[in-house]
């Protein structure tokens, strides 16, 4: 069983009677993707050790509680011990910290005690010393008997600090932070400018983390342009969902009346729109509504493919586009059933880059090439999905 510890003790230090763990990151509250980091990474209770209960941070701890997770909050050591099962896994994360699902993975995983840890010359001020060098970067995984021993002791100890402290003196194993971590967003702080750069930089490595080169190379540089002045500003998802949507709907219509160079484009950049709100969704913790928008941006530019099919049709006097544009579709549903979440070679296909060939197609007035190449491309990528799932174990 993995549970969670996380602080809601210190206050912002550019922001008066604010606590760091309600500052806004990322659509949501910092203590709102701590947990959800938690919770991606297995936990089933969350223990928040509060030094008050301000109305952001009770709107935050009944949001996380939707989630399916157990959450407690607590205000000394021993009544974190009490709420912890005592054959737990401990994940502690520190109050100010940001970081990633790939760096708490590595510490979610079966052991004793560990510390996320990196060089003391690399590390700005406020981070705990933990010798050899060496400072706690924000992740710990502990034995629930460490809070034990921290219930035993004074209690105007700090709770975090003094945690470190009895994992160090436990002979805790040091896992060393990637330097490319940092570089990602990881950090532990309180200041409220310094969380927000740090929220764009997580952001970023988040909606870089997709794979294909469409995906890499196009929706995630918009991706990281877009997003940044979205979120500050509260966007709504369905509002960004919804033009999309609109232009989307354009893009068929045009297609449908013999305008395929103008239709496909405004499809394909209705694609990008659906992405980008899938993103955000995302990033907001708003997993209904990314799964049906992930689920949009394959459909609209299957409708696409499909309707310039069959409209090449009528004017070439043979159902070549027609049979090309379906057989390219279920293709493509094929290979996406064959991948599903799996990791995908830069060079594989996805609906967007499907969309662009024929795009490219219609831009020479060649619908069959266009759909043709587009074609071999998702079978290409289908082959080479089914050769991985066959030297899989």
């Amino acid at each position: 069983m993995l549970a969670g510890l996380l602080f809601a003790m210190h206050d912002a230090d550019d922001r008066p009677a604010m606590l760091t763990a309600t500052l806004p990151f990322g659509g949501v509250t910092l203590i709102e993707y701590q947990a959800r980091l938690l919770i991606a990474a297995g936990a089933s209770q969350i223990v928040i050790l509060v030094a008050r209960l301000t109305p952001e941070l009770l709107g935050a701890i009944s949001r996380i509680g939707k989630r399916g997770v157990a959450v407690d909050t607590v205000r000394t050591a021993a009544e974190a011990a009490a709420k912890l099962h005592p054959l737990a896994r401990v994940l502690m994360l520190a109050d100010g910290l940001t970081t990633t699902e790939d760096v708490l993975a590595v510490l979610a995983r079966e052991g004793s005690d560990a510390l996320l840890v990196m060089p003391e010359d690399q590390a700005t001020g406020g981070y705990e010393r933990v010798g050899s060098g060496m400072v706690w970067a924000g992740v710990a995984r502990l034995d629930p008997a460490r809070l034990g021993e921290l219930a035993a002791m004074p209690r105007d100890y700090d709770v975090q600090s003094t945690l470190v402290r009895l994992a160090s003196q436990a002979r805790a194993v040091h896992v060393l932070l990637p330097q490319e971590a940092v570089r990602g967003g990881h950090g532990v702080g309180h200041a409220g400018a310094a969380l927000e750069a740090r929220g764009r930089t997580v952001m970023a490595a988040m909606i870089s983390g997709r794979n294909g080169w469409f995906e890499r190379f196009v929706t995630a540089p918009l991706a990281r342009a877009v997003i940044p002045l979205l979120v500050p500003r509260t966007v709504p998802v369905v509002a960004v969902a919804g033009g999309a949507g609109a232009i989307g709907v354009a893009g068929l219509a045009l297609t449908l009346f013999d305008q395929p160079v103008s239709g496909l484009l405004l499809a394909l950049l209705a694609t990008l729109g659906l992405s980008l709100a899938a993103a955000l969704a995302d990033l907001r913790d708003e997993s209904a509504s990314q799964r049906l928008l992930d689920l949009a941006a394959k459909l609209l530019p299957a409708g696409a493919a499909i309707l310039y099919g069959v409209q090449a049709t009528q004017f070439s006097g043979d159902r070549a586009a027609e049979i090309l544009g379906i057989g390219l579709v279920l293709l493509a549903v094929l290979g996406e059933r064959a991948l599903g979440t799996r990791p995908r070679r830069l060079w594989w296909g996805s609906a967007p880059a499907y969309l662009g060939c024929t795009w490219l197609g219609a831009l020479f007035a060649a619908p069959v090439t266009g759909l043709g190449l587009a074609a071999i491309y998702a079978a290409a990528t289908l082959t080479a999905a089914i050769e991985r799932l066959r030297r899989e174990p």
